[in-house]
């Protein structure tokens, strides 16, 4: 199969539903159009009253930057109560140490090197089925509000998030910080106010509408913070006088205020009992000294990937609970599709599990491990404020500004192939509570790999390499690993597509 695409005309199926845009080679359309008509099609069970769904992410948030995982300073009271009251996760992972990556796994349930997304700034595919695409199609009115990262949020974009299964959004293409200005659906908008409280605000107003309609809905709420430069309101940055890290915190304490005021304003809508709140970060934090293990943002190790995660669901989630079973981003997808008895016809590889079993207390083990790769591809420059500033220019002074490129109309070409033995950069299979590393830091596949073995539960911090002692666990796990980045790279080079 070639890389060229095109874009097909949006169709609709028999309900109504809109379908997604869809990538096709133009040699096999015929057939191809009729995969895409059944791969939309879902069988959804009925329940009567489906679970709201708010997924909250931080920016740059790592494990330990909370009070209620033992951070000294810090005052997070709103996630203390959530932790306190819901399940808290003590070994969840975001798929990726950094940003974008890390957003698509949320958004696909899949490793996003399976879709080209290897770093920050880098696009979904639109040939990829988002949660908000499954969710929408199955009855939810959908809304994303606050950082893409994902792709463009302009008009005429194939990965904006009104491309990608959002019926409303407020978007920014990147970090986005204080009084910035956003996409509100493609249109250039200044939203004065607290970044972390503007989205919520948005989020907000969104969902009681859907309340006010009897209508189930998805909130997707994105934070800007604690991403640097880091600008603290005043009300925040009180907290902290003398610190040195102020506006640090402060942002923390911020974004904490913002789900204080999302929780509140569910419950006042009378509709939190039946709402699933998902609260997590988009990789490990910026600062070593709480990133819950070895090093920080960007690391394949402990402290770039372990992350904060709590789930509220009273009508679910009936007592409190800390949970050691590991999570993963990947896994809010096929979890969202069990909960709400969506069963897509076609559905590609998925690297995440559900986790209903745990949410209901009953399983003891996570079913199978859980790959991570840094492959040695590099991330792309998407300064937010820079370009929707042009954009609110160009529209004052009455113009459509676009710079194609801003677009990414080339999102759906794969460019290049990879062989199926790739094996680049810095890659981990983690089989709880065993985690076994393999490093091939140069530019292109050396063979002078390095291996690494370490055990979680009696080695958090990733100090004591035990290779050499376990050779049979180390063959063995190198043999999952291998396995896994084989269908990754499969899927990397359009396999899933054909």
């Amino acid at each position: 199969m070639t890389a060229c695409y095109e874009i097909l005309p949006t169709e609709k199926v028999e309900s109504g539903t809109p379908m997604k845009c869809q990538f096709m080679n133009v040699r096999d359309s015929l057939p191809l159009a009729l995969l895409v008509v059944a791969s939309l099609a879902t069988s959804v069970q009925t329940h009567a009253a489906p679970p709201n769904i708010v997924l909250c992410m931080a920016d740059d948030q790592g494990w330990g930057d909370t009070a209620y995982n033992g951070h000294p300073l810090l005052k997070t009271p709103h996630l203390d109560a959530m932790a306190a009251a819901g399940l808290r996760f003590d070994h969840f992972y975001a798929a990726a140490p950094v940003c974008s990556p890390t957003r698509g796994s949320v958004m696909t349930g899949r490793h996003p090197n399976r879709f080209g997304c290897f770093s920050w700034g880098r696009p979904l595919r639109p040939q990829e089925f988002t949660i908000a695409e499954r969710l929408q199609a199955a009855g939810y009115v959908t809304g994303h509000f606050g950082k893409w990262h994902l792709g463009s949020v302009l008009k005429g974009s194939p990965v904006s998030p009104g491309n990608s299964g959002f019926d409303h959004w407020l978007s920014a293409f990147n970090f986005y910080d204080n009084d910035p200005v956003l996409s509100h659906e493609g249109k250039a908008v200044e939203v004065p106010g607290e970044s972390s409280m503007l989205a919520a605000d948005a989020a907000i107003e969104f969902m009681q509408a859907q309340v006010k309609e009897s209508k189930p809905f998805l909130a997707v709420v994105w934070f800007g913070s604690p991403h640097s430069p880091h600008r603290a309101a005043d009300q925040d940055l009180a907290h902290y006088s003398g610190q040195k890290n102020a506006h640090w915190l402060g942002e923390i304490t911020g974004l904490d205020r913002a789900v204080g005021k999302l929780r509140t304003a569910l419950k006042e809508s009378g509709v939190s009992d039946n709402t699933l709140f998902w609260y997590t970060s988009d990789n490990g934090g910026l600062q070593t000294a709480s990133s819950g293990g070895r090093a920080k943002k960007g690391a394949i190790y402990e402290g770039g990937l372990r992350v904060p995660a709590i789930i509220e669901w009273p009508a679910r989630i009936k007592k409190p609970r800390i949970t050691q079973i590991p999570g993963n981003t990947t896994d809010i997808y096929p979890t969202l599709l069990e909960l709400t008895g969506i069963k897509p016809v076609y559905q590609p590889v998925l690297d995440g599990v559900s986790l209903v079993s745990v949410i209901d207390d009953k399983s003891a083990a996570r079913p199978s491990g859980m790959g991570f790769w840094k492959m040695n591809q590099g991330g792309i420059s998407t300064p937010s404020d820079k370009w929707m500033r042009e954009e609110l220019a160009a529209q004052q002074a009455g113009k459509d500004y676009h710079d194609e490129a801003r677009l990414v109309p080339d999102a759906a070409v794969i460019k290049t192939r990879f062989p199926d033995d790739e094996q680049s950069g810095h890659s981990a299979w983690l089989a709880w509570p065993w985690k076994l590393h393999h490093i091939n830091s140069g530019k292109k596949q050396s063979g002078k790999a390095m291996t690494e073995l370490y055990n979680l539960e009696t080695d958090p911090m990733e100090a004591k390499n035990l290779a050499a002692s376990q050779p049979e666990r180390v063959l063995s796990m190198q043999q999952e690993l291998t396995t896994w980045r084989k269908s990754v790279i499969n899927s990397l080079n359009g396999g899933d597509y054909q």
